[in-house]
Parts: structure tokens; C-alpha cells; sequence
């Protein structure tokens, strides 16, 4: 069907082993070099090249270090890959309710090399760069021949591509985790790092290496913008006042997304049950225990209009069961049990038939009769909030009614409450975001347009540390552990007017909107560490074109974002620093100078380079040492009075 209707490009299908001709099965993952097409007629394509992992509420961060990327990168293409294709190079974010998982977070930054606010994320984006311009160079040996493949040591190998008219390769790989490797190629001695792999353009010169980053490191920062929320106002949902037009009633627990068909995240399941007056508990007994099994995703409950209590499932483990005491009268009792829904499922075996919503059982433990099946009786469900029947996300909605103003000091815990407040927009193109640490979970709208889902789940997980070496899994490089999972909300600057910007949020379990501010995101230092011997493209191209200029010396290079200017130098030296970025310290071999050279050159700029020469630098600090010149600085607005041009 899909090759009738004559696109005149070919159909391709990931991860389908069984593709039948014409179409091209490919390959998505973190590795893809041990993947071969069906027919070897076929092109070996990689359509998904994961640079880093997706988050979700409750779990941590996920880094993937450039070195990985780049060494899984270079080995399909040694391999005789014949197309990459990243996922994700930009990373994004799920507005609205279109993130999905569930649980995935509102942020899809994926750990890119341009982040969720478009903004380069170095070293990743220039190190993965500078691999692109070397295979570039091996064009045209790569598509003249298959590679020959040469044992170097028990984890190292050579490929090499040779074309009939003499164009030469090669692309030589340590896979060894722990250990450097010398080998012996072509005659010439080559050191490579552990996990790594050379790319030699003429077969003879390297010019990158995967594990050998020369760019800079960029830490980014969020800095409040000092823009006021105006006059806060909150209406509260009435949990004992539901629309009866808008229900309908079932006897049993009805399933979630086929009752709300996706309009609304939430859907209220209600039941009421009699207690009689003889009950133990109302005459000082041990209350009874309500107890809810949902198949996902998280559950408020209310006894008579009141929070008796909250919870959540999580990625690993949708279903969950809460248990509690609730506080009955006798008489009849109302039991509303708010489901919330957080993202459609959207991976995994027959993910179609995953439930969401309260399946039960739903059952009283704990009276005098024992236990009470709550199951199978009549339940009543309404499909989504008053607040969102009323538009109140949206700025003509919340003229509907009359909001309540005042201080929120002492309500701040007041569960399903609406917010909304005025802004006015920050000055300057920095990217923007909403801080929202002090508040639990819902939504947020700004001008109408949905913002997301915002949860402060705290990350559980293990950032112990991380290597680059080895075969990497989401769960092995992990950040921001006891920290809330995503903190800040990308709000686009193209959504805002340049006063009176509306902002809205639904809060399920209470916070302190007060406490939310709008910050702006910038570079705040940047990090830069390279060798004497780094290699370098320039000098290969010298030496191929029987250039007679001199060779060019490995540079460090900085800069910071548009708009700002290198304001000082943290850390500079040239010989044997230690450390790595935000704890560099001098090493046994230290130039005295390299304080004063890098200020000298950089302090002012928007960006910089410093050659990495002995001469540079005054005399050889450490003769017959390997040197390195390591430095950080510090980033910040440019001003008239400090901005300098550029330079090398």
C-alpha cells in the first residue's frame, strides 16, 4: 500500500527485520554497528542515532557524553554505514498534554546537542561537528570501496578504504574500555585512547578522535529576569458541586482514556456509601481504610468534598494501590476519586491495549461488617474540571466568574485551585522559562496557549559518576538526583505580548504561586581543555595540498553566547592541570603566565583562541612533558564600555 501510492522516494521501516523489498529496514538505537540490512542490495541506514535520553517525572536526568556519541557515530560509519540520522539533534518541548510515556516530563531537551531552548550544548554540538568535517574528508575512499578490515592488538582494528584512483581512509578503534592502545599502522605508530576510534583522511595523518575533545565546555545557567507576577487570584474547583449534565453512570469501574477519549486529563470517579449510626469508628474506634487499585496514572481522594489523600505510579510501574484512612460520618458519604492521566503510552509490546483510570478494586476495610466491595456498585463519571469547562486557561474564560484576591500565605495548600496572574515581558532575546519549585503538579497556560504539565517529583536514581567509555545506557550517566525532575518551563518568547501577559495554572495538591518566577537562560562559564598534539584538520589539509605555510598549532578556543562578553578568567594553566570543568586545579607543571596571556587575549571578547605553543606562554614550562592548556571563564552581558572585538 505506502509503495502504490508513488511517492518516488523510498519507504524505509525501523527496527524491521522482516521489511519486505523495496522497502529498507533500518536500524534505531544507541549502536548501530552491528546492523546489516535484509538484502545486501539495500543501503545501511540509521535513522535513529540516540544523543542522550528522554526524562520522566520522578526519574533523573540522562547525559550522554560526547565521546560515546561520537565513538558510536565513527564506528557505523567505519563499519560501512551509509547514512546517520540523529535523534534527537534539537531538543524540544511537549507542550500542551502531548507528552506522552507516560510520565515523560514537559521537557524533551534529550540531552541534544542544540538544548530544548535552542541553544548549542557544548562540547557536544562542536565535537560531533568537527567528527562530521573529518568523515567529510574521507568522501571519497568511503564511497569507492569496501573497507579491509586489519587486526591491530586483541581490541584494536584498522579500516581501511582504498578508490582505484588512490584515495585513502582509514579508520583505526581501540574498544577497549579501560586501556590505551599504541598500535602499529601503515608503518607509523598511533596512540589511541580507551574507546576510541582515529580518523585518517589520507591513511597517514589523524585528524579527530573521538575520545580527544577540543571544544569548549558550556555551562548554562538560569538568572531571574526580575519581571513581577501582578496580583494573584484563585478560584477553588467544588468538588460537591459537579455538573450533572455533564455525567454519566455505570454500574462498575469504567476505563479512563475510553470514557474521556484524550479530551481531558482527568476524569472523576463518584460513588457514594451508607454508614450506619452504630459504626465503632464514630464512637472512638480506628477509622476504616479505603483502599484503590489504579492501573495508572496518579489518584486524588476526596471523602465529602475533603483531600483524604494522593497517589502517583511511576514509568517503571504504572499500576499502583492507594491505602488510607478516610474520615466517614454516618449517613451517606460522598467518595470522589479524581484520575489523572499523565500522557498516553507510546512505546512498547501492544501499548494499545494498556489501561489507564481506576480498575479496582475499590473497596472499605475496617467496619464493623468487615470489609465492602465498592466495586461493581453505581458509579458516576464526569470528564474533566469545572475550570476547563469553563475556559479559565484561556484570557476571554476567565471573565466567566469572580476570582478570589488576597493573600495566599496561609492557602498555599489549598488542592485543585486555578491561579492566574499578570506579567509583563522581560526585555532582551534570551530564552525564557517559568520556575515552578514551589508548587506540586497541573498545568500552566500562558495567552491561552498550553505551557504543559509541570510536576516537582524529586529524581531518584544513582549520579554517582560517569565514564565515557564503554557501552552506554540511559541509566549509567544520570544528573540531578534529589533534585525536582524538571524545575523549569520553556516559555517561548513568541507567545508573549509585551505587557499584560496572562498566566494561568491548575495546581492539584497546593503550592505557593507567589514564589514563581520567570527567568531567562544564558551561558554562565566556559571550560576548555586541549593537548599539544591535539589533532587537527588544518594541518592535514596543508599536508595534502602541498601547502607550504606554516603548520597550524592546536587553539583553545572560547566563546560565549551573542550578547555577552568573557568577563574574567577563573582558571587558566598551561602544563599539567588537573581536574575537570568547575574544579580545575594547577598541576605539578604550571606557566606562570598563563593567567595574564589568556586575560590579556580574552577578557572583554565575545570569543577567543590561544595557540598552544611554548613560546606563547614565555618558555617550556616541563620540557619532554606532554602539555595542556586548561582554562574556564566566566561569561556575562556585554556592555559598551567592555565589549572588544574578537580575535585569535
Amino acid at each position: 500500500m505506502a509503495v502504490e501510492t508513488g511517492t518516488g522516494v523510498p519507504w524505509v521501516m525501523c527496527k524491521e527485520d522482516d521489511a519486505p523489498d523495496p522497502v529498507i529496514n533500518t536500524c534505531n538505537g544507541f549502536y548501530c554497528d552491528a546492523f546489516q540490512p535484509n538484502k545486501p542490495y539495500k543501503p545501511t541506514i540509521w535513522t535513529e542515532a540516540w544523543s542522550g535520553w528522554f526524562s520522566d517525572f520522578g526519574g533523573p536526568l540522562h547525559h550522554r557524553p560526547a565521546e560515546d556519541l561520537a565513538f558510536a557515530i565513527a564506528r557505523f560509519i567505519q563499519k560501512g554505514g551509509s547514512f546517520v540520522n540523529y535523534y534527537m539533534y534539537h531538543g524540544g518541548t511537549n507542550f500542551g498534554r502531548t507528552a506522552g510515556g507516560p510520565f515523560i516530563t514537559t521537557s524533551y531537551d534529550y540531552d541534544a546537542p542544540v538544548d530544548e531552548y535552542g541553544l548549542i550544548r557544548q562540547p557536544k554540538y562542536g565535537h560531533l561537528k568537527e567528527l562530521h568535517k573529518a568523515v567529510k574528508m574521507c568522501e571519497r575512499a568511503l564511497v569507492s570501496a569496501d573497507p579491509v578490515v586489519t587486526s591491530l592488538g586483541n581490541f584494536q582494528q584498522a579500516h581501511t578504504y582504498t578508490s582505484e584512483s588512490g584515495d585513502c581512509a582509514a579508520f583505526l578503534s581501540n574498544y577497549d574500555t579501560k586501556s590505551a592502545a599504541r598500535v602499529l599502522f601503515n608503518n607509523m605508530h598511533y596512540n589511541l585512547p580507551p574507546w576510541s576510534i582515529s580518523i585518517l583522511p589520507d591513511c597517514r595523518n589523524v585528524v579527530f578522535n573521538t575520545a580527544k575533545v577540543g571544544v569548549q565546555t558550556s555551562q548554562m545557567q538560569m538568572l531571574p529576569t526580575n519581571t513581577k507576577m501582578f496580583s494573584w487570584e484563585t478560584y477553588d474547583e467544588d468538588t460537591s458541586a459537579l455538573d450533572d449534565s455533564l455525567m454519566i453512570s455505570a454500574n462498575g469501574l469504567l476505563e479512563q482514556i475510553n470514557v474521556t477519549r484524550d479530551a481531558s486529563d482527568y476524569l472523576w470517579y463518584i460513588t457514594s456509601v451508607d454508614i450506619g449510626s452504630s459504626e465503632s469508628f464514630l464512637r472512638g474506634g480506628e477509622l476504616p481504610t479505603l483502599i484503590v487499585q489504579s492501573t495508572g496514572h496518579a489518584v486524588h481522594i476526596f471523602i465529602n468534598g475533603q483531600l483524604s489523600g494522593s497517589a502517583f505510579g511511576t514509568r517503571e510501574n504504572r499500576r499502583f494501590t492507594f491505602t488510607g484512612k478516610v474520615n466517614l460520618r454516618a449517613g451517606r458519604n460522598k467518595i470522589a476519586l479524581l484520575s489523572v492521566a499523565v500522557g498516553l503510552p507510546n512505546v512498547g509490546g501492544h501499548f494499545e491495549t494498556w489501561n489507564t483510570g481506576i480498575l479496582g478494586p475499590v473497596a472499605l476495610h475496617g467496619l464493623d461488617q468487615g470489609k465492602r466491595d465498592l466495586s461493581w456498585q453505581k458509579w458516576t463519571y464526569q470528564v474533566g474540571l469545572k475550570g476547563e469547562a469553563m475556559n479559565l486557561d484561556s484570557p476571554n474564560g476567565i471573565l466567566s466568574l469572580e476570582w478570589m484576591e488576597g493573600s495566599l500565605a496561609a492557602q498555599t495548600q489549598q488542592p485543585l485551585r486555578w491561579h492566574k496572574a499578570y506579567f509583563d515581558a522581560p526585555e532582551g532575546d534570551e530564552p525564557l522559562a517559568l520556575d515552578m519549585e514551589s508548587m506540586g503538579k497541573g498545568q500552566i497556560w500562558i495567552n491561552g496557549q498550553s505551557i504543559g504539565r509541570y510536576w516537582t517529583a524529586y529524581a531518584h536514581g544513582d549520579c554517582s559518576g560517569c565514564s565515557y567509555s564503554g557501552t552506554f545506557r540511559p541509566m549509567k550517566c544520570q544528573l540531578g538526583c534529589g533534585q525536582p525532575t524538571q524545575k523549569w518551563y520553556h516559555v517561548p518568547r513568541s507567545w508573549l505580548k509585551p505587557t499584560q501577559n496572562l498566566l494561568v495554572l491548575f495546581e492539584e495538591l497546593g503550592g505557593d504561586p507567589s514564589k514563581i518566577s520567570l527567568v531567562k537562560r544564558s551561558v554562565s562559564t566556559v571550560c576548555a581543555e586541549i593537548s599539544e598534539y591535539h589533532p587537527n584538520i588544518k594541518n592535514w589539509q596543508i599536508e595534502s595540498y602541498g601547502k607550504t605555510e606554516e603548520f597550524h598549532r592546536p587553539k583553545v578556543h572560547l566563546h560565549c553566547s551573542p550578547g555577552q562578553a568573557i568577563s574574567s578568567i577563573k582558571f587558566a594553566s598551561f602544563g599539567t592541570p588537573l581536574g575537570t570543568c568547575g574544579s580545575y586545579q594547577q598541576g605539578p607543571c604550571h606557566a606562570p603566565t598563563s593567567y595574564d596571556i589568556l586575560e590579556k587575549r580574552c577578557v572583554g571578547k565575545q570569543r577567543c583562541a590561544v595557540a598552544i605553543s611554548n613560546s606563547n606562554f614565555g618558555h617550556d614550562p616541563c620540557p619532554n612533558v606532554l602539555k595542556r592548556l586548561s582554562v574556564e571563564a566566566v561569561c556575562a552581558p556585554m556592555t559598551s564600555t567592555t565589549a572588544q572585538p574578537g580575535g585569535n
